[in-house]
């Protein structure tokens, strides 16, 4: 009888840890995933009407290198969707980052963040602009006033740490004054 009476609470526990537990952050959104290559995302995009998009006119070079970006606006080909303006941003040939602009008029921020609350648990990072989760390979973000945004995390930190530039003579003169003062 003392088993029985040991076991219960334990099962409790472990049904009631199962039940909490947040789901892993998605490496993009729908069927669009960071890493695809570019004839993957337009394929997908073809696939899926909320997004609006046109073909190849949507399609368009970044300044810097190997960098490459799709826009779709459902204005005028799917005015019913939650979605507005929709960004796919390549390096190198992959999906690096997703940006979701939200349409206003059909869907509100709160909304949105306790879904995401709900799904992923507390965000790691939270201020008035944005709420931010991350994990090794993925941040997510909500934007204000209504922008999903992913970002494969290895790509966007290299992409950082190669633009970091040395100050110029000029830069470190004038720091070097300020901090004379």
């Amino acid at each position: 009888m003392n088993r029985k009476v040991l076991l219960i609470p334990l099962i409790f526990i472990l049904v009631s840890g199962t039940l909490t537990a947040k789901e892993a952050l998605p490496s993009g959104y729908h069927n669009i995933t960071l890493g695809m290559t570019m004839e993957e995302v337009k394929e997908a995009l073809k696939k899926d009407p909320q997004f609006g998009f046109r073909g190849d006119r949507d399609v368009s070079l970044l300044p810097g290198e190997n960098r490459s970006l799709i826009e779709t606006d459902t204005s005028r080909t799917a005015p019913w969707s939650f979605l507005e303006k929709c960004y796919f941003q390549f390096y190198e040939g992959k999906l690096y980052i997703i940006t979701v602009n939200v349409r206003q008029t059909r869907m509100d921020h709160y909304s949105i963040f306790s879904t995401l609350c709900d799904k992923y648990g507390s965000p790691d990072s939270l201020n008035p602009e944005k709420s931010l989760w991350q994990n090794d390979s993925v941040t997510m973000t909500l934007e204000r006033p209504l922008t999903l945004k992913y970002t494969d995390k290895k790509i966007s930190d290299k992409l950082k740490e190669e633009s970091r530039v040395l100050k110029s003579g000029e830069e470190m003169s004038r720091d070097l004054f300020l901090e004379g003062l």
